[in-house]
C-alpha cells in the first residue's frame, strides 16, 4: 500500500528544487531526496544536494544516469558546446537536455515505487520555464497519467513552482524560512559558480532578477519590518 504520508523530492541542489524540498518537509511527514549524474560539467551540484539533504534532514540518494549525456547534445553536459541562449535555429536554449526530465521522474517514479511512496515532488515552472518543454504543465500532467497507466499506481506529481515566477520563488523561500540557505548554499550556475553564481548566463539573471523584484517587493518589506 502506497505511504501518502511520504514524499520523494527530484532534486538538484539548485533553487527550485531546494526551496521544494523545504516544501515538501512542510507538507508531508517523511521526505526521500533523489540526486542524479546525468553527465554534467558540474558534478559539484550534487555534493551541494547531500549537504542540504543532511541540513534537512531528509533521506538522500544519488542515482547515475551518465547514459543520457551520449543521447543529445547540449552545452551542460558537452564541453565542446559554449553556453549560447539559444541554439543557431533559433528553437530553444542549448542548455536544453533533451529528454532530462523524462528520464528523471520515470526513474523517480520507480524509486518511489519500491518505497511505498505516491508523491513526487518537482521544481519545474512554466512562468519561467527557460524555453524547456519539459517543464511545461501539459507534460507533467500527461506524464503523471503514463507512468500511473505503465505500474497501475496512483502517483502523484506535485509542482509547487509551476504558476510563479523567480521572485515568487524568493518569496516561498523566505515563507519557508529558508531564504539565505537558497541563496548561499545552492547552485543554479549554467558556469559551476555557487550562492549568486556568475551573474552572466541565463540562469543567473533569471535568479538574480527574481531576487532584486523580491526584494523590492512589498510582501518582503513587510516580511522584514521595512528594513
Amino acid at each position: 500500500m502506497m505511504n501518502k504520508e511520504a514524499v520523494l523530492v527530484v532534486f538538484s541542489g539548485g533553487q527550485d528544487s531546494t526551496t521544494c524540498l523545504f516544501w515538501a518537509k512542510k507538507n508531508f511527514k517523511k521526505v526521500y531526496a533523489l540526486s542524479f549524474l546525468y553527465g554534467q560539467k558540474h558534478r559539484k551540484e550534487v555534493e551541494l544536494a547531500r549537504d542540504i539533504a543532511k541540513e534537512a534532514e531528509v533521506e538522500f540518494e544519488i542515482m547515475d544516469v551518465s547514459f543520457i549525456a551520449h543521447l543529445g547534445k547540449n552545452s551542460l553536459t558537452d564541453t565542446s558546446i559554449e553556453m549560447d541562449q539559444v541554439k543557431p535555429d533559433g528553437s530553444f536554449p542549448n542548455t536544453f537536455v533533451p529528454g532530462r526530465n523524462l528520464f528523471f521522474l520515470s526513474i523517480a517514479a520507480v524509486y518511489a515505487r519500491e518505497k511505498g511512496i505516491n508523491h513526487i515532488v518537482t521544481g519545474v515552472s512554466q512562468t519561467d520555464f527557460s524555453g524547456y518543454p519539459d517543464c511545461r504543465d501539459a507534460f507533467i500532467k500527461s506524464l503523471n497519467v503514463t507512468l500511473n497507466l505503465a505500474m497501475d499506481e496512483q502517483f502523484v506529481i506535485h509542482t509547487p513552482l509551476m504558476w510563479i515566477d523567480k521572485a515568487e520563488t524568493w518569496a516561498l523561500a523566505d515563507e519557508l524560512g529558508v531564504l539565505e540557505l537558497v541563496r548561499n548554499k545552492t547552485l543554479t550556475c549554467y558556469n559551476g559558480v555557487m550562492g549568486d553564481g556568475c551573474g552572466h548566463c541565463p540562469a543567473c539573471r533569471l535568479r538574480g532578477e527574481g531576487l532584486k523584484k523580491y526584494f523590492a517587493s512589498d510582501i518582503y518589506r513587510l516580511r522584514h519590518n521595512n528594513k
